[in-house]
């Protein structure tokens, strides 16, 4: 899924609507309105103040573009680029009262995808050099899930399912009452209904076993399979039952999975790495908005 797919130009016009609103720009900016001058033009550049992987000046661009709101922002740097503190990543041209009634809402989101690439950014390159491919988890703040995703691609991962809707994930809550044939029987034939309703980007499936691995390898129209909470040792067998059984079933190790213990997951050949803390333990970075 590409940025345009992520973030279109009418939803990044949406959320900018709604930030402003909730920043109390419909009321006016009273600072800005009673000490600079209308129509005072002005350029402000965007600095960081902390190394940091960019992300978010693209989309954001866009959107002022078609609010058509008397600012326009243009990018020093590019999506995805790295850079050290004090890098201008791009400029505010235009009304500065409007530069300035926007500067907060403009930092606030820049400084959450910022936060959110760079982390990314971390765990990928944790695992250079091995198959496994960092994805997100559905952990995203609400509200802001296409953002986060977005920040998650910036940063080298890989965007999972959007939500509910676009693939199934049947996970141990799901299949808690079934076990053994009775488990492959009917996750047969709830996964036959499901591509029968829908398209689906992918079937996915959780186990917590190797005995429940062997059963899920074994149903017909499973894509990937979620090893949940596995060490490296007993991920290792996993591969090694998967590679026998069915090699293009896909393997996704997930659970409490941390910058320390990523490298060794990777090394156990799984296939993707899904990770809650991309989007749930990223620190909003420091930009600065500098006349």
């Amino acid at each position: 899924m590409d940025a345009s797919e992520l973030l279109s130009t009418a939803l990044i016009v949406e959320d900018l609507d709604r930030w402003l609103r909730e920043d109390g720009l419909d009321a006016g900016d009273v600072t800005s309105e009673v000490i600079v001058e209308a129509d005072n033009e002005g350029t402000f550049r965007l600095v960081a103040r902390e190394p940091m992987v960019v992300c978010g000046l693209e989309p954001l661009g866009r959107g002022l573009a078609a609010l058509e709101c008397d600012v326009a922002l243009a990018a020093s740097v590019d999506e995805g680029d790295q850079v050290e503190s004090g890098t201008t990543l791009g400029t505010l041209t235009g009304e500065r009262r409007t530069a300035l009634a926007l500067e907060r809402s403009i930092l606030n989101i820049l400084g959450r995808t910022c936060g959110v690439a760079t982390l990314t950014h971390r765990y990928v390159a944790a695992v250079t050099d091995t198959r496994a491919v960092i994805t997100d988890t559905r952990k995203t703040i609400p509200g802001l899930r296409r953002w986060d995703k977005y920040a998650v691609t910036c940063g080298g991962g890989m965007s999972h399912r959007m939500g509910l809707h676009d693939a199934a994930l049947f996970k141990d809550n799901h299949l808690a009452s079934l076990q053994g044939a009775q488990m492959a029987e009917q996750l047969a034939g709830a996964i036959a209904r499901a591509r029968a309703d829908r398209s689906l980007a992918f079937v996915q499936v959780e186990v917590d076993t190797q005995d429940q691995l062997a059963v899920v390898l074994g149903v017909p129209g499973v894509d990937i399979i979620l090893l949940d909470n596995m060490p490296p040792d007993v991920l290792k067998e996993a591969v090694a039952t998967r590679d026998a059984v069915a090699p293009n079933v896909q393997l996704e190790a997930s659970g409490g999975i941390t910058l320390a213990s990523v490298r060794a997951v990777a090394e156990s050949g799984v296939d993707r790495i899904a990770i809650g803390a991309l989007t749930r333990d990223a620190t909003i970075l420091d930009i600065g908005l500098d006349a």
